[in-house]
């Protein structure tokens, strides 16, 4: 069994509140960009944009679909990608001539976007951008173009609000930064 997520927690950095109140205004500004779109997909990164994508589509007043992609570029415990990056499924139905805006936790280094963006554009959709909740752009190694930015934040392990630790902790309402020294490779009992 993990640990109780205060055993590793060093502090909250984004609260529930102020998460609720960035996802409005993003929500806003794609529902003000998108207003004379045709068609709008959202397609959220699994399995960690899942809380950012639910509570994001509530906040956009224009008719849009969701369809997902997972993808792994982490590995058990990792604090880092590695990147590598596999999609583990595909989506579901053609973008071809649709509006994509790519629903992303956290970009890192850059490598899974950059990926995900060469894939996607392959299959012709009229525009392509990218919403991510979290930018850790000190890690960045690739440029991604990032149209809706939640928050900059720093260079933390960080964990909650859809973010895992070996698929843990995901339904926290918030996010934290992992205390230093925690060793997160190791069996908890």
């Amino acid at each position: 069994m993990p640990p109780p997520y205060q055993d590793i927690l060093d502090h909250i950095l984004i609260d529930s509140e102020r998460l609720q109140r960035r996802i409005a205004e993003i929500g806003n500004e794609i529902s003000e960009d998108y207003r004379d779109a045709h068609s709008l997909v959202m397609i959220g990164i699994l399995k960690g944009s899942t809380l950012f994508l639910a509570d994001l589509m509530r906040q956009i007043r224009v008719p849009h679909m969701i369809d997902f992609l997972a993808i792994s570029s982490y590995g058990s415990g990792a604090r880092a990608s590695s990147g590598v990056v596999r999609i583990l499924m595909d989506l579901r139905a053609p973008i071809e001539g649709q509006h994509v805006l790519i629903v992303e936790d956290i970009i890192d280094s850059g490598y899974t976007l950059d990926y995900v963006l060469r894939l996607l554009s392959t299959q012709q959709p009229a525009s392509l951008s990218i919403c991510t909740l979290l930018d850790k752009a000190d890690r960045r190694e690739v440029e991604v173009p990032i149209k809706y930015v939640g928050f900059q934040i720093p260079n933390a392990f960080v964990f909650g609000y859809g973010l895992d630790i070996d698929e843990y902790y995901r339904n926290l309402p918030f996010i934290g930064v992992v205390k230093d020294g925690v060793n997160l490779t190791q069996e908890h009992e």
